[in-house]
C-alpha cells in the first residue's frame, strides 16, 4: 500500500489522539487562516501544501467536506485502503478530505464555473456537506446530475449548548426546555433576572450565519417549526407566519459567527480565566459533536496530537435538545457529476461511499462524536452526561423541509436578522504599499475586500469607514480620516465604493493603531444601541509605532464593560491581522477584551475571503 505524507486536518474529538497513537502516526498542525471554510482555508485547519497531493500511484479522490468531519474522514480513508470495497477496484485509490463549508461549496457548485482553486489536484471528486439541505439546493439551482445520489453515512443533532449552571437555572435536567423558553428570555427586558439571576444580565445567544453554516440554517428552521407548533410538514406560509417570533429570537444574538469554533474558543478562554463565560453568551446553537469536543477541552475542534493534553473547561456545556424537536445534520456523501471527475475517480468514489455504510466504518464514527446510522453500534464513553449529552436525545426529530421552504427561511432571515452598526477602521500606513503577489498591493486588497462587503448590509444597517495613519486629521481626531460617518447605508453603496477608492491616493506614513482603536471605540460606545450588533472591524498590517496610548491602557479602556452580565449595548471589536507583519498577539488581546473575534489574514492575497468571513458576523 502506498504511504501518504501527514495530512493537515481540522476537526476532531479527543479520540483522534488515541487513534493516531494506535497507528503510530503523527500529524503536523500548521498555523491556519481563519476563513469561512474554503478548500484553501478554514476555521481550524488551513492550507494543504503540495506535499499532501504527491502522486502515490493511486487514483486521487478528493472529498470536499464540512470542517467537523475532515479528521474523521481522514481515518476512514485509511480504513478504506484495508477494505474489501477497495480491494475490488482495478487500481488503488487514495481518499483526501479537504475542508469546504457547506454553504461555500453550494455557492461554488451552483455558479456554473470551475472549482475556485488554482491547483486542479484539489478539485473535489466527492462532496460531503453537513446536510442534504445543501445537496437539494444545488440540485434545484443547478442540476440533479451535478450532485449525483447523496447518501447519509452518519448524523448528529443540532442542539443548544448551555453552561451547566445556567441550564440548571432553567430547570435542567428535569425540565423540558424549548426554543419558546429561550424566546421568552429574549423578550423579557429583565433577562436572566426573570429566573432569579439578575447578575447574569441579558440572555445572549450565539448562532452562525445560515448562508454558509448548516447549524445556522437548522436553527432558523427550528425556530419556524417552534412558532408554527408543527413537528412535520413545515411550509413557506408557516415560515412567513413565524417572522415576529424569529425576529424576537434574533434580538438575543450577540453576533452571527462564521463558525461555532470561534465562539466556543472565546467562551472557553473566558471560562478558564475565571470569568465563567456568562457575560459573553448564554446559549450556543451547535451540533452535538462540537459540544462533545468542547467539553473535552477542544473548543475549536482542532487536530489533537498524540500525547497532547486537553484541559476540560471549568464550566461544561450541556446539550439542550429543544422540547419542540431538533433538526439533524445528516451528513451525506456523493460522487459529483462535474466535468472534471473522471470515470476512474467516480468508480473509486462510489467504492468509498459504499465502504462508509459498512460496519467497519460505522464503528469508527462514535470515536469522533458522530452517531452511526446503525443503532446497534455502541455509542461509547463520549455519549454520556459526563460530557454533557443524552444518548437518548433528541426526543423529537424535525424532518428536513422542502427546498422552497428552506429558501423562504433564508430569505426571511436576511430581512429579520439583528440590525448592525459597524465601523470599519483601515490601516493606510506606508507598509500597505507592499505587493501581495497577485498584482495588487496590500492597500488594493484591503479596499477591494471592504468594497466586497457592502452588498451584505441592508439599507437600514449602519456602516462607517475610517482610515488611520500619522500626519492626517479630521473631526474624529488626529491621525484619522473619516471616509464615511456611521449612518444607515441606504443607497450610498456607490458613494462608499468611491470613497474607498480614494484611499489609493492618501498619504501613508506611521501606524497609530492603539489610538485609532480607542477613538473608534469611543465613537461606537457613544452611539451604541440595544438591539443592534455594535461592532468595529479593524484591519492592520503591522505593529503600533506611533500611538500615545499603550496596549495595556487600551485593553483596560475597552475591556471595562466586559465583566459578568456586561452592558445592554456592548461594542465588540473584530481585528484582521493582515499580512505576515501584523501584530497578531495584540490584535487577539483586543478582540478578546471586548468579546469579539480576531481573523488571521497572514496570506494577504486572500484578504477578500477574510473580509467575507468577518462580515458573516453581522
Amino acid at each position: 500500500m502506498a504511504t501518504r505524507p501527514p495530512r493537515q486536518t481540522s476537526s476532531t474529538s479527543i479520540s483522534t489522539a488515541r487513534s493516531r497513537a494506535r497507528r503510530g502516526g503523527a500529524l503536523a498542525l500548521l498555523t491556519a487562516l481563519a476563513l469561512t471554510g474554503c478548500s484553501f482555508a478554514d476555521d481550524g485547519g488551513g492550507d494543504f501544501g503540495d506535499g499532501d497531493f504527491v502522486d502515490d500511484g493511486c487514483t486521487s479522490v478528493v472529498v470536499a467536506t464540512s470542517s467537523e468531519k475532515v479528521n474523521m474522514l481522514d481515518e476512514l480513508a485509511d480504513a478504506f485502503k484495508e477494505s474489501p470495497e477497495h480491494d475490488a477496484l482495478d487500481e488503488c485509490a487514495t481518499v483526501r478530505p479537504i475542508n469546504v463549508s457547506s454553504g461555500d461549496a453550494t455557492r461554488f457548485l451552483t455558479s456554473g464555473e470551475d472549482w475556485p482553486d488554482e491547483d486542479t489536484r484539489r478539485w473535489p471528486v466527492m462532496w460531503s456537506p453537513a446536510s442534504t439541505v445543501w445537496t437539494d439546493r444545488v440540485a434545484a439551482a443547478a442540476s440533479a446530475s451535478l450532485v449525483g445520489e447523496p447518501e447519509s453515512f452518519t448524523h448528529t443533532p443540532v442542539v443548544f449548548g448551555v453552561p451547566e449552571t445556567m441550564a440548571k437555572a432553567l430547570g435542567y435536567p428535569g425540565t423540558d426546555i424549548g426554543i419558546t423558553d429561550f424566546e421568552a428570555l429574549c423578550q423579557d427586558p429583565d433577562g436572566w433576572a426573570s429566573v432569579g439571576k439578575p447578575i447574569w444580565g441579558s440572555f445572549k445567544i450565539s448562532k452562525t450565519n445560515p448562508n454558509t453554516s448548516t447549524t445556522g440554517l437548522s436553527a432558523i428552521l427550528m425556530q419556524s417549526y417552534e412558532a408554527s407548533g408543527k413537528q412535520a410538514d413545515l411550509t413557506a406560509a408557516d415560515v412567513a407566519a413565524s417572522a415576529e417570533f424569529s425576529r424576537v429570537f434574533e434580538e438575543c444574538v450577540i453576533h452571527y459567527g462564521d463558525t461555532t469554533g470561534k465562539v466556543l474558543n472565546t467562551l472557553y478562554d473566558e471560562t478558564q480565566n475565571g470569568a465563567g463565560g456568562s457575560g459573553y453568551v448564554s446559549a450556543v446553537a451547535l451540533e452535538e459533536t462540537s459540544l462533545l469536543n468542547y467539553n473535552q477541552g477542544n473548543p475549536d475542534s482542532h487536530t489533537v496530537q498524540p500525547g497532547e493534553t486537553l484541559t476540560p473547561p471549568k464550566e461544561k456545556l450541556v446539550a439542550v435538545y429543544p422540547s419542540g424537536g431538533s433538526m439533524w445534520s445528516d451528513n451525506p456523501i456523493t460522487v459529483l457529476g462535474a466535468d472534471w471527475v473522471t470515470g476512474v475517480q467516480a468508480e473509486a468514489g462510489a467504492a468509498f461511499a459504499a465502504f462508509l455504510q459498512t460496519d467497519a466504518a460505522q464503528q469508527i464514527l462514535p470515536e469522533y462524536g458522530f452517531r452511526p446510522l446503525d443503532a446497534s453500534v455502541p455509542l461509547g464513553d463520549l455519549f454520556t452526561a459526563e460530557y454533557g449529552v443524552d444518548p437518548a436525545g433528541p426526543a423529537v426529530t424535525l424532518p428536513k423541509p422542502a427546498v422552497d421552504v428552506v429558501s423562504a427561511a433564508i430569505d426571511q432571515w436576511t430581512q429579520i436578522r439583528k440590525p448592525s452598526s459597524v465601523l470599519e477602521v483601515i490601516d493606510i500606513s506606508g507598509s500597505m504599499d507592499e505587493e501581495i503577489g497577485d498584482g495588487r498591493s496590500k492597500l488594493d486588497g484591503a479596499i477591494e475586500g471592504a468594497q466586497s462587503t457592502l452588498g451584505h448590509f441592508r439599507s437600514s444597517d449602519e456602516v462607517g469607514v475610517w482610515a488611520f495613519t500619522t500626519g492626517v486629521s479630521s473631526a474624529a481626531g488626529e491621525n484619522i480620516v473619516v471616509l464615511r460617518d456611521v449612518s444607515p447605508l441606504a443607497s450610498d453603496r456607490e458613494a462608499v465604493d468611491s470613497s474607498l477608492d480614494d484611499l489609493r491616493f492618501a498619504d501613508r506614513e506611521g501606524t497609530p493603531l492603539y489610538d485609532a482603536i480607542a477613538a473608534a471605540y469611543d465613537e461606537m460606545t457613544a452611539r451604541a444601541e440595544p438591539g443592534r450588533i455594535n461592532a468595529i472591524v479593524v484591519l492592520s498590517d503591522g505593529q503600533d509605532t506611533d500611538s500615545t496610548m499603550s496596549l495595556d491602557s487600551l485593553i483596560a479602556r475597552i475591556g471595562s464593560t466586559s465583566g459578568e452580565g456586561g452592558e445592554d449595548s456592548p461594542v465588540r471589536i473584530f481585528p484582521i491581522a493582515y499580512g505576515e507583519g501584523a501584530d497578531t498577539s495584540a490584535l487577539q488581546r483586543i478582540a478578546e477584551a471586548t468579546g469579539g473575534q480576531w481573523f488571521d489574514a497572514s496570506d494577504a492575497a486572500k484578504i477578500d475571503l477574510v473580509f467575507a468571513s468577518v462580515i458573516n458576523n453581522f
